[in-house]
């Protein structure tokens, strides 16, 4: 039996263990490496199967070798809307959920819907369809993870605007990486694979370079062992009086930085599939009429993100902020507090600094560790 064949017979299994639906991402690390076509392999290979397939939504970039694979794969039609003048296409989420398929193919799970659909995000569609009791093969890019953001900025110079909770990730029950290299991407690109002629020059110059290719690809790869980590680790007993991490993340009203570390504290939270809380502790000088509207709405979109990302929130009025720290570490068993680096230019400094001062003596006196992120 082949590993594509291994793949089948494996998610097959998947399927018949529960009620709510399975679910199943493929992640690439770019357009172009081949999710939408392994998809289509996949559901050709469960219809051999004899298994209830059809596709829900299929973007195919007018690619013919992807073209090709739907030849013979039952379709659901998309739902038509007009949006500001122009009919656009849909996912059709209440056709797929009253024909009730035992498995659906769903691409592009960051796509935002159009506007008056019944969820914003097609990943909120998703969910729907796997409550319901439909299993989910489904696709993204490694860019779209929300907690990725801005390590993808730095990579691409580019802000990705759709995006993709991790908590959504965490409740797949098979994560797979659809893997190229570099090269093998780039010469897709020159062959016309990926795009159309009249924009494989601007993608060249921008996207497609070796180097930016070579980090999301690491990106890629460390998403997916990390998933396979976590699945190991719930579904493995391990010896209940090994330390179970917790994570707390604190935020103030320095919007650029609270969203750092909201986000890198749901990244060490995911890799160590542990639960974790973002404290802002609103000192006097921080009440609502002392602070501005711009800076409020930060602090609310931050508090957004963080739910997204699977913390608890929690907000405390104080004097203290070192004491509200070390006081809500405790009643919420934290193992590790996150905070963000210090605007000083020197450690001494810091360390003469009466906040950082107070939070390091408390923590030295229990079993807490200080994590400063850059």
């Amino acid at each position: 039996m082949s590993t594509k064949d291994q793949s089948v017979e494996h998610f097959l299994d998947l399927i018949r263990r529960s009620k709510r639906g399975k679910f199943k991402i493929y992640i690439g690390m770019s357009a172009g490496v081949g999710k939408s076509f392994r998809m289509l392999q996949e559901a050709h290979a469960l219809v051999k199967n004899n298994v209830d397939v059809q596709i829900g939504f299929i973007e195919t970039h007018g690619r013919e070798e992807t073209e090709a694979l739907l030849r013979g794969l039952p379709l659901i039609p998309r739902r038509t809307s007009f949006y500001k003048g122009k009919e656009l296409e849909e996912m059709d989420l209440q056709a797929i959920l009253n024909l009730h398929p035992e498995v659906v193919i769903v691409d592009e799970l960051a796509h935002t819907n159009i506007e008056g659909s019944k969820n914003e995000k097609r990943w909120q569609d998703v969910i729907e369809i796997l409550e319901a009791g439909i299993n989910v093969i489904s696709a993204l890019n490694i860019q779209h993870i929300e907690s990725l953001n801005a390590s993808i900025q730095q990579i691409a110079g580019i802000e990705v605007q759709e995006r993709v909770p991790d908590k959504v990730l965490q409740q797949a029950d098979e994560v797979v990486n659809i893997d190229l290299t570099a090269d093998e991407l780039i010469t897709r690109l020159k062959e016309g694979k990926i795009y159309k002629p009249d924009k494989i020059e601007i993608a060249l110059r921008n996207f497609f370079q070796s180097e930016k290719i070579l980090q999301l690809r690491e990106l890629a790869l460390k998403e997916v062992a990390a998933q396979v980590e976590r699945k190991i680790d719930t579904e493995i007993k391990v010896d209940s009086r090994l330390r179970q991490e917790r994570f707390l993340a604190c935020v103030g009203t320095n919007h650029l930085t609270s969203k750092m570390i909201i986000r890198k504290t749901a990244r060490l939270a995911s890799y160590y599939n542990s639960k974790w809380f973002v404290l802002y502790v609103q000192t006097p000088g921080e009440s609502a009429n002392r602070i501005s509207l711009a800076a409020q709405r930060h602090l609310i979109n931050n508090f957004k993100t963080a739910v997204e990302l699977g913390a608890e929130v929690i907000q405390i009025k104080s004097k203290s902020i070192s004491a509200s720290i070390v006081k809500t570490a405790e009643e919420k068993q934290v193992t590790t507090v996150c905070i963000g680096k210090p605007h000083f230019r020197w450690w001494g400094i810091v360390m003469r600094t009466a906040i950082f001062r107070q939070l390091l003596n408390k923590l030295s006196a229990s079993d807490i560790d200080l994590i400063i992120l850059s």
